[in-house]
């Protein structure tokens, strides 16, 4: 009998590993990436899909540490710099959740997990050392999205990508200008 039980109780605990294992959590990003590439026709449309959930992907990430700035940060023009990230990434995603509906491209609903990571990373951080790091970030992250959104602008497929790629890029390059004239000023 307590053989019986003992492997019983090895069975179960092993069943329980394997289900913990196999239910890990899938990244966000990747799951709308497959999604889209089930559903879209053609490598055009895949590529301008995959476009559209970086840009969902990043917008969620500049709100959340948008908001994370107003209440980590030191400085009060950092606050302020993060208020503009909340409004502006806040009202695109708005405008990019409505263009992907009509468009049937799958966006995520959450931080992919090298966002969560680096949102993760800057939690961390309170005040002075939150303000440099966040700006510095800022500065990086919004060279690439200009870069990333002026090659959707160019060569996105589809006609209302590329117009909203566009469109995006006098914002962008104004947080550009702002975020490094904050850096210059935290040095």
């Amino acid at each position: 009998m307590k053989k019986i039980t003992f492997s019983a109780l090895i069975i179960a605990t092993v069943m329980a590993f394997t289900a913990c294992n196999t239910n890990k959590s899938e990244d966000t990003k990747e799951i709308a990436e497959e999604q889209n590439e089930a559903k879209l026709d053609t490598t055009a449309l895949e590529d301008d899909a995959e476009f559209a959930v970086a840009a969902a992907d990043g917008g969620l990430m500049e709100v959340q540490l948008g908001e994370l700035a107003q209440k980590n940060a030191a400085n009060a023009d950092v606050k302020k710099f993060g208020e503009t990230m909340v409004a502006d990434h806040s009202k695109a995603s708005e405008e990019l959740k409505t263009l992907a509906a009509r468009k049937n491209i799958t966006l995520p609903a959450m931080l992919s997990n090298e966002k969560q990571k680096k949102y993760d990373e800057l939690t961390a951080k309170k005040g002075a050392e939150f303000d440099k790091a966040y700006i510095s970030f800022m500065v990086d992250d919004h060279k690439e999205d200009i870069s990333e959104f002026e090659e959707a602008a160019k060569d996105a497929k589809d006609a209302d990508v590329k117009a909203w790629a566009e469109g995006k890029l006098p914002t962008l390059r104004h947080h550009l200008e702002m975020a490094e004239a904050l850096h210059k000023k935290l040095k």
